[in-house]
Formats: structure tokens, C-alpha cells, sequence
């Protein structure tokens, strides 16, 4: 097995990402990780994307786990094509794209993804054109990554304007999440990284879990984790897995359903302006290829 630095070191040494001011017609670029699975990231991304798209936001979730893909089964979606049709030039991704309710699409990545490293950089300009609507048309591109640390993963939270970390109160899930958190320090992808504690019994247990990951942060690395809020567990969520429904529709009075809410209006009108977000210049896709073509 190649020792993880040394793999990460490949990866990100020759790229250096320099922070500029937002460009008008360009998406906010929000990629959501998480440092195990079954903490309910995808959920969280589906919901979050209903309720900006509530408020007016055009919303874009771009599912990029490579093996569990379910964005669209959340949301009772049935794809016929994903973005590996896009990738090999078979369809364009206006045929790709899923339409969700209110304002927000679903581009269903499955495991295309992958072959972006093996293209020339003339299929890679192809591929840049025929993806720019999700920076140009979009106001929000909602990203939901694979769990865990992979190449793959922090390619996508290097490209990212932002990033958003879930966990549980776990002591696995939360150990996880700082492993990230660490690698995005070393490596400086990011400045401040966004917390989101899921399935939490009470508004104190969220708060303790965020205590606990931000002063070891503090002990040990140069960066700064901002707290958007807990949801918590609530046997609704579950229900409306089971129905393949948006909780914040199905069930738009439940606990889950405030909370979510809480954070997309953290996100929205509040967080940006506080947490120090600086846009990355070049392009997101522009990034993302050039990074996974190093």
C-alpha cells in the first residue's frame, strides 16, 4: 500500500489554488464529505438542496460517489443516462440532468467519474465545455462525495469553494472527520472548514461534538471550524427514506426539517460573509481536471 502522505503529496504539490473574488454567473461550490459512511451526508445534501431551492436558489447536486450513488433514489428520480454518457462524448448534459423539485437538478455522476484521468487534454476541453452549466447556470453546485479519504474525495474539496464536513455523535465518525479535517490543514485546501453533527440526541450533544473537534483543532492545527448546527434524530427522516422523499417536503414541520433549515439559512445569509470564504479562481472544473490529470 503507497503511505498516504506520500500519495497526498503527488497529489496536490504541483497545484496551488489562489483565492479571488467570486465571478458574476459562477455557482458557489459547496462540497459536502464525510469521514465514514451511514451518517446520512446524502440526505443531508438532498434536503439542504429542496429548501435553498424553496428560497429561490437554483440549486445543482452533482453525486460523485462512485459506488453508492443514491442521490436519485432519495428523490424518487429514475436516470437513464449519468455523466459517463457526458464524459465519452455520448450525450450532451442537458440530456443527462435530473429535474428535481423546485429549482433544483441532479447530474447522476455513477462511476464515470473515474475516467476522467485517462483523458487527453483535448477530451478534457470537450468535457469542460459541455459542463460548464454547472457553473454558469446554476447559483449553487451542491457536491456530494464518497466517504472516507481517497484521491478521488479531496480532489473534489481542493477544487471547492467550500467545504462542508458531517458527522455523528460516534466516537469513530467524529476520529474520521478530524483525519480530514487534518489533511485539509496540512495541505491548505481550505482555510475554514464548515461542521455539520447529524442524528444528534439534543441541541447540547451537537454542541459538545463541536466543542470537542474544534479545540482539538485548536491544539493542534491552523484552521478554523465553523459550526452550522445539528439535526436531530428524528424517525421522520426514515419515513420519507422509505418513501424516496425529501423530508423537508414530506414532512416539513419535523425536527429534521427545522434544523435543515437552520443551516441552508446559516449558509445563505449568514455564513459566507462570516466564515471567511474566499472563491478559487480558474474555474472549478478547470481545477478539478487538472488535479485529477496530475
Amino acid at each position: 500500500m503507497v503511505d498516504q502522505a506520500e500519495r497526498l503529496r503527488e497529489i496536490f504539490q504541483e497545484s496551488q489554488f489562489h483565492k479571488a473574488p467570486r465571478r458574476r454567473g459562477l455557482s458557489r461550490i459547496i462540497v459536502v464529505a464525510s469521514g465514514k459512511g451511514g451518517v446520512g451526508k446524502t440526505n443531508l445534501v438532498v434536503n439542504l438542496a429542496v429548501v435553498m431551492g424553496q428560497w429561490g436558489q437554483k440549486t445543482i447536486i452533482l453525486d460523485t460517489d462512485l459506488g453508492l450513488a443514491n442521490v436519485d433514489i432519495l428523490m424518487d428520480l429514475k436516470p437513464s443516462f449519468s455523466l459517463v454518457d457526458v464524459i465519452r462524448g455520448y450525450k450532451d448534459l442537458s440530456e443527462v440532468v435530473l429535474r428535481g423539485p423546485f429549482n433544483v437538478e441532479v447530474v447522476p455522476g455513477g462511476s464515470g467519474l473515474s475516467e476522467i484521468v485517462s483523458l487527453d487534454n483535448h477530451q478534457r476541453e470537450q468535457l469542460i465545455s459541455r459542463l460548464s452549466y454547472l457553473e454558469e447556470k446554476g447559483d449553487i453546485l451542491l457536491i456530494d462525495c464518497s466517504a472516507g479519504l481517497s484521491r478521488t474525495v479531496l480532489s473534489f474539496i481542493a477544487a471547492a469553494d467550500e467545504l462542508i464536513m458531517v458527522t455523528i455523535p460516534e466516537p469513530t465518525a467524529i476520529t474520521d472527520v478530524y483525519s480530514i479535517i487534518k489533511v485539509v490543514n496540512n495541505y491548505r485546501l481550505h482555510s475554514t472548514v464548515n461542521l455539520v453533527v447529524n442524528m444528534m440526541r439534543s441541541a447540547k450533544e451537537g454542541e459538545n461534538v463541536f466543542k470537542r473537534i474544534d479545540k482539538v483543532c485548536q491544539n493542534f492545527l491552523d484552521i478554523t471550524i465553523n459550526f452550522l448546527g445539528g439535526i436531530e434524530y428524528d424517525q421522520h427522516v426514515h419515513k420519507a427514506v422509505l418513501s424516496c422523499s425529501p423530508y423537508v417536503l414530506q414532512f416539513p414541520r419535523s425536527r429534521a426539517a427545522q434544523c435543515t433549515r437552520h443551516i441552508a439559512r446559516r449558509l445563505l445569509f449568514e455564513e459566507e460573509a462570516a466564515s471567511g470564504v474566499n472563491k478559487k479562481e480558474g474555474g472549478f472544473l478547470n481545477r478539478l481536471i487538472q488535479l485529477w490529470g496530475s
